[in-house]
């Protein structure tokens, strides 16, 4: 292996690591679902004027249409110990795979951010419990419109978020094994208490009906190809870098199994609470109170139990802590760290993109980048239309491993370039973009994951149909 291509982090996983079982794979699923925007998602999606019923199984249907990429990626992890860059660098080349790999980087850095800073309020919220008076620390100082209490609580979270990514992957796999029945137990209290004010599930599901008919008419069946799309998106980024995690599993067995079991059971539970729930608020209050942490701050205040209110806000915290780290720090680590092995470890490359989450200033455009970043993450579909076919249709699932490491193997291309997968990667992302500038293919754009995917994938296939193919790599990985 070439050293200036590997390090102790980005070299395959040896027997002896690959410790992550069934459990362990859909408990990391459990820890990044169960947060609050995954919460909020079935809101989102009503107040556009889908209905409740049809926004539940769009967010099963997203996740079962991108539980496929989650399941081919996941297998090369599996099968080889490699982290996603050194995947990447099948199809893009030994040096060109810095291109999709940072790609994922950004977006990655972008939500780290934003989870942070909601994170930190939900810190606040749980002091404040305890402290009232911290929201008067720093007097009458603002920046860009936050008070000092803010700050100090996005401070302290984000050291928490640090310290698991400097103790490595194995903090990271008891952290999402502890918390999953913890998380699991939490959105149960919250559908017990909604039972308990709204008359039962009955009740709390009329208060969703009356959620319909307040955004009734505003949706349409392009709204809802929108919304899948959105929810393909969601977990778009990390179907791409999935082998960061499934190189430390037990079997192939263990990590498909996992996956499924994860992510299909456990993000239509957390949307379904979320409809039951904030349906039980419009029962209880006449209005809808779709911010979990808002709801909670009130029912702390109604019950004068603070200890109830500093359970469920743990909780929280947990929830935000275990979804930011594996989905967020993880991939722009191994990434950053794929720039320069010999020089950045995968704890320098989580401590970069740490900084460069604060760098964006999540608070100040907190909004404006959870728009940009799903469109984002859509347009993504691109990389992953090009690793699909790389892998699964034209190596059939058969990769060298030693040349992924080596400067002068079957992946160098030209100059460590792989051009016809940076020419798909550009038409899937200029196919998808053409519905922002011509009307008439506008569900290009609100399709973008789907356009994008097929495009870069078909275009992959043309060029490289004469290239490497599905027999050369399996007899090459044989007599290796």
């Amino acid at each position: 292996m070439s050293g200036t291509l590997t390090n102790a982090d980005l070299a395959p996983t040896a027997p002896s690591q690959r410790t992550w079982t069934l459990w362990h794979i859909a408990s990391l699923w459990v820890g990044m679902s169960v947060c609050i925007p995954s919460y909020m998602l079935a809101g989102a999606m009503i107040d556009a004027g889908i209905g409740w019923r049809a926004s539940l199984a769009a967010v099963l249907l997203g996740n079962l249409i991108v539980l496929i990429p989650m399941l081919i990626h996941g297998h090369a992890g599996a099968r080889y110990g490699i982290p996603f860059p050194v995947f990447a660098r099948a199809a893009f080349g030994v040096s060109g795979t810095h291109l999709p790999s940072m790609l994922r980087a950004v977006v990655a850095c972008g939500w780290f951010g934003i989870q942070t800073w909601v994170g930190g309020l939900a810190m606040l919220a749980l002091v404040r419990i305890a402290w009232p008076g911290i929201d008067g620390l720093g007097g009458d100082w603002r920046l860009m419109g936050h008070p000092l209490a803010e700050f100090l609580s996005f401070g302290v979270f984000w050291l928490m978020n640090l310290y698991f990514v400097w103790a490595g992957t194995e903090s990271i796999k008891w952290l999402e094994t502890v918390s999953a029945p913890v998380l699991i137990g939490l959105c149960l209290a919250l559908v017990a208490w909604g039972a308990s004010v709204a008359g039962g599930i009955d009740g709390m599901l009329g208060g969703a009906e009356r959620l319909d008919a307040r955004s009734a008419g505003r949706g349409s069946w392009l709204t809802l190809i929108s919304w899948i799309t959105a929810m393909v998106g969601y977990w778009a980024t990390l179907s791409l870098n999935i082998p960061d995690f499934t190189r430390f599993a037990r079997s192939q067995r263990d990590q498909a199994i996992g996956q499924a079991l994860g992510l299909l059971t456990t993000m239509p539970f957390i949307a379904s609470v979320g409809v039951l729930v904030t349906g039980a608020t419009v029962v209880r209050y006449g209005q809808a109170v779709w911010n979990p942490v808002d709801l909670l701050e009130r029912l702390t205040r109604e019950s004068h139990n603070p200890v109830i209110g500093a359970a469920a806000l743990i909780a929280i915290l947990i929830a935000t802590l275990t979804t930011n780290i594996a989905a967020n720090v993880v991939a722009p680590a191994n990434s950053i760290a794929n720039l320069a092995p010999a020089k950045i470890s995968f704890r320098l490359g989580g401590l970069i993109a740490g900084l460069i989450g604060i760098l964006i200033v999540p608070w100040a455009l907190l909004d404006r980048y959870q728009a940009w970043l799903l469109t984002y993450s859509g347009l993504l579909g691109a990389v992953g239309g090009v690793l699909m076919c790389d892998y699964l249709v034209l190596r059939g699932g058969r990769l060298v491993a030693a040349d992924l490491y080596a400067r002068a193997g079957r992946y160098t291309y030209r100059g460590g370039v792989n051009h016809a997968a940076i020419w798909a990667l550009g038409a899937g992302v200029a196919v998808a973009g053409l519905g922002l500038l011509v009307p008439a293919f506008r569900f290009l754009f609100d399709g973008a994951w789907f356009s994008a995917a097929i495009v870069s994938g078909l275009v992959y296939y043309l060029l490289m149909r004469r290239g490497p193919g599905r027999g050369s790599d399996a007899a090459q990985e044989a007599a290796a």
